[in-house]
């Protein structure tokens, strides 16, 4: 439910004076709280008369309703009743004056006043209602001018930071000035990208935003903390947090925190579209580094340079590409921030950029890259089902070599999830003999030795290929030993013998031809790689 003084019935009047204020005018002087001491704090808006007995269809919330007491004058018994009613339609206080048809009280109603918070009020005999009326509402209608006023002040302001140049650090520190509070700009995640006022309230503020946990209980004058949400485009980029140790924030406070928010939005999206175009020139440089066409190594690493990235040291390409089951739209952005913020820890002087399904990475080659690779996946893991795959190349010496480095990595990236299933980690030294078939360029040479080298076995042409292949995969795994295969396959081992047998009149006598083996174990590696 939104705080009572930020409501209005009409759309006219958003801000009012407390119970408490309204008893300071002069007029009431005189006047006297009989019970419901603890609403004083409730939010006067406009002002009734009540002479009539049916009030109850008449009045609106946030009230204060004025009573000579004359339509109670025959009816004491309803009495009690009336608070509840006028407290259950959102009434601010009832001011009556005693003596002339009502003569006191029932001591009923005054406890369900005191029970429920709503303030009863004995006017002195010699004010009259139009000086009441009178004098509350020009206290109403100055303070809304007034909240209007500061409001637009403070709009003016905030518009004139932006348009000055200024981010989410000028405007936070704008607002913090503004309201005499700490204010922190928080992403979607919590994190504080820019905050402002005093250190130690700050301080608080953040580790509040760490933290979690309740607010802070609301002060005598207000709350002690306040926050809206920064949206822009129909998109929830985090929100605007005010705290005041205190407990002044009002509610016109928090009108001025929402329009904040609305320029904070205003310079996410500003900073957004930047960000989209350099991370354009970024990976439109990195793509041309990558393949050989950026220039000469000094002309490489001077440009590179202006990126704040370091490319004339040793350096190691890592590629991050999608696996193919993830959702490539939603994902590809959330691998990029990933990366980016895994390289930001461990080499703030490495590239990063993202392509159409992959992030390519340049770090430094006494870098922990299996470390950077763990931490990306850690930070990608938070928003699954997507995964990928991480190849790591070896270590380029300098510009001119990233290319065959970047070939390595990406080789590795394919061949490790071909082996190892999606959210693999490979480096390229460390696939053996795929390595030495992935440096292969000639793709349907390959393709043309495992059609030789396994016959009807290299397709699926038959249903039961895939299953020779399987069976022959192992018996070259286990050296040809018959009981380990049977037990590995779960075949009793006759039934072995026989698929042996099949195999050797499909492939020729590879039990006793070790050079047969070894090209049908190659074949078989090929198979494994097909699509890379």
């Amino acid at each position: 439910m939104r705080p009572p003084g930020r409501l209005a019935s009409t759309g006219t009047i958003i801000h009012g004076v407390s119970v408490r204020e309204v008893l300071g005018v002069s007029s009431l002087t005189g006047a006297r709280l009989i019970a419901g001491e603890s609403g004083l704090g409730r939010i006067v808006q406009r002002l009734n008369v009540m002479e009539v007995p049916d009030i109850l269809a008449w009045v609106k919330p946030h009230e204060l309703l004025l009573t000579t007491g004359y339509p109670l004058r025959h009816t004491p018994q309803s009495l009690g009743r009336l608070v509840a009613d006028l407290d259950e339609r959102g009434l601010a206080a009832m001011a009556i004056k005693l003596g002339r048809y009502v003569e006191v009280l029932p001591e009923e109603m005054v406890e369900q006043a005191d029970r429920l918070g709503f303030p009863l009020i004995q006017l002195p005999d010699d004010v009259g209602f139009d000086d009441i009326l009178n004098q509350v509402l020009t206290d109403i209608l100055n303070r809304q001018a007034a909240v209007l006023a500061r409001a637009g002040e403070a709009h003016r302001a905030l518009v004139a930071v932006v348009l000055a140049g200024g981010g989410l650090r000028e405007v936070s520190a704008e607002v913090a000035g503004l309201l005499d509070v700490a204010v922190a700009t928080l992403d979607g995640t919590g994190q504080v990208l820019a905050a402002a006022g005093p250190e130690e309230h700050v301080a608080a503020l953040r580790r509040f935003a760490a933290e979690g946990g309740p607010p802070p209980a609301p002060g005598p004058a207000g709350r002690a903390i306040a926050a809206v949400p920064v949206m822009a485009g129909g998109h929830h980029h985090g929100r605007m947090v005010a705290y005041s140790p205190a407990g002044t924030i009002q509610d016109s406070d928090v009108g001025i925190l929402e329009s904040a928010a609305t320029v904070a939005a205003l310079v996410v999206t500003r900073q957004e579209a930047v960000n989209a175009v350099e991370s354009k020139y970024r990976a439109d440089f990195l793509r041309d580094v990558l393949t050989g066409r950026a220039g000469t190594a000094e002309r490489v690493a001077a440009r590179a340079q202006a990126f704040g990235w370091d490319l004339a040291r040793p350096v190691i390409v890592m590629v991050a590409e999608l696996d193919p089951e993830g959702d490539e739209r939603t994902a590809q952005d959330r691998l990029v921030a990933s990366w980016t913020a895994a390289m930001r820890r461990h080499d703030p002087k490495g590239a990063v950029a993202g392509f159409s399904h992959e992030v390519v990475a340049v770090v430094d080659a006494s870098a922990e890259t299996a470390r950077v690779a763990k931490d990306a996946a850690a930070a990608f893991a938070d928003s699954p089902p997507a995964t990928f795959s991480t190849g790591t190349s070896r270590t380029a010496a300098g510009p001119d070599a990233l290319p065959e480095a970047y070939n390595q990595a990406l080789k590795a990236a394919r061949v490790g999830r071909q082996l190892h299933g999606p959210g693999a980690v490979a480096h390229f030294d460390q696939l053996g003999v795929y390595r030495l078939l992935s440096l292969v360029s000639d793709t349907e040479e390959l393709h043309a030795f495992v059609r030789e080298t396994l016959g009807p076995l290299a397709g699926d042409a038959d249903p039961e290929n895939a299953d020779l292949r399987r069976t022959l995969q192992v018996l070259l795994d286990t050296n040809l030993n018959v009981a380990e295969t049977a037990r590995r396959l779960h075949f009793h081992y006759n039934t072995l013998r026989y698929r042996i047998g099949k195999l050797e009149r499909i492939l020729g006598a590879f039990t006793g031809d070790a050079h047969l083996r070894l090209n049908l174990t190659l074949a078989l590696h090929v198979l494994r790689m097909r699509g890379i």
